[in-house]
């Protein structure tokens, strides 16, 4: 039998040939800046305020600069190059609207119509199996923390509560009749609860015979290993398949801080290295439990992405089988989405899109924790350099 060569992921030829040279170089130039942390924490703060401010040119040129390099467009419409263009390269597309955190039922249910109006251009798109939800989209954060607290609810948030159900379950509804599945992203552990709780009704009602809803599993948590093992249980006994995304976190600083703050145990890792075992773990035991698990490893890093790949073809099972998936943030991680894709693994880009003041946020986010944290930022820079480098470019 023939030696299985691993996937070669420090190739940048494959990993960076959607790139023209011009792109290749303002990429370069955009992390070689977000890789000094000093310089993305001030740019957050003052582009936040200018942004606020209404000053001229701010929004144009975050538009041009990281809105570009991270997020597909402002409307469905003007995303569809980019998913054409990842597809041309075996890369399906996640499809999430940038709306997080809103407050009232006008704005919930504008996010709603977004995430149904995002499963019918999902449909039309055979590239495009997944749209992402956020419940802090379709609810008040105060409301959802109320409800994992136990406390009872008034008249009128009850039926508030009752319409947040409706809500979720009017896309989840959409999406089980265009065969189009649902991530539920995972958010703070204060309303984590309340969040799985109205993903694991989901399940109920719409995974009998495909996944359609997927939960989302931050494993940075030292109870969520455990929680995916007691999911996944609950669902064979009761008759309906898990979905799992898979993830570090994204969190941390924030979790820790309330902790302390509010003088309660952190529910985060003591360390990195028990966050990537839990991680690993829950990746051999989604694998291991394939048939009944529809996962995606939504990572940037390259061992976890590499257990999975060599965990599949150990166990022969067909590469681009629809319960194995992998998933990388649009703009990062290209040397593994695209390498994955080029060698048969089923393989997407996670694509935000929306007004770029709304996804400002998450802007923020991916160039602080980056940067900040796992290094992220040095790595895409590193890797952008050697393809400059292969190409003779300067």
């Amino acid at each position: 039998m023939a030696k299985k060569t691993p996937i070669d992921f420090t190739n940048t030829a494959i990993a960076f040939s959607g790139k023209t040279d011009s792109e290749l170089k303002k990429a370069t130039r955009l992390f070689q800046l977000m890789n000094q942390s000093w310089l993305v924490n001030i740019g957050s703060k003052l582009g936040v305020t200018a942004l606020n401010l209404n000053l001229p040119f701010v929004e144009q040129t975050i538009k041009y600069t990281i809105f570009e390099q991270f997020c597909s467009g402002t409307t469905l419409l003007n995303s569809q190059p980019v998913i054409t263009k990842l597809y041309q390269q075996k890369a399906l597309s996640i499809l999430d609207y940038g709306a997080e955190a809103k407050t009232t039922e006008l704005d919930f249910n504008g996010t709603m119509n977004e995430a149904i109006r995002a499963i019918d251009f999902a449909e039309q798109n055979e590239s495009v199996p997944i749209v992402t939800i956020k419940i802090s989209g379709l609810a008040r954060n105060e409301l959802l923390e109320k409800i994992q607290r136990g406390e009872a609810l008034t008249e009128e948030e009850k039926n508030e509560f009752k319409n947040v159900n409706k809500r979720v379950d009017a896309i989840c509804y959409a999406a089980h009749n265009k065969k189009v599945g649902v991530f539920f992203d995972a958010e703070e552990s204060w309303i984590q609860d309340t969040i799985d709780f109205l993903a694991k009704k989901m399940m109920k009602r719409y995974n009998e015979e495909i996944v359609i809803v997927y939960n989302t599993f931050q494993m940075y948590r030292h109870d969520r290993l455990q929680y995916l093992i007691d999911s996944y249980e609950e669902a064979r006994k009761e008759g309906y398949l898990l979905g799992a995304k898979l993830v570090r976190g994204a969190y941390m600083e924030k979790e820790r801080a309330r902790a302390a703050e509010l003088n309660y145990p952190s529910p985060i890792q003591p360390n990195k290295k028990a966050t990537d075992n839990d991680y690993n773990t829950a990746i051999q035991f989604c694998v291991d439990n394939y048939a009944y698990i529809g996962s995606c490893n939504a990572t940037h890093n390259a061992y976890s992405v590499a257990l999975q790949a060599s965990l599949i073809e150990q166990k022969n099972i067909q590469k681009n089988h629809p319960h194995l998936n992998f998933c990388q943030l649009y703009g990062m991680s290209d040397h593994l989405t695209f390498n994955l894709a080029d060698a048969g693994y089923n393989v997407a880009k996670y694509l935000p899109y929306g007004p770029i003041k709304d996804v400002v946020p998450y802007l923020i986010r991916r160039a602080q924790e980056n940067s900040a944290v796992s290094g992220d930022m040095n790595r895409e820079y590193e890797l952008l350099v050697r393809e400059m480098k292969r190409r003779g470019l300067k």
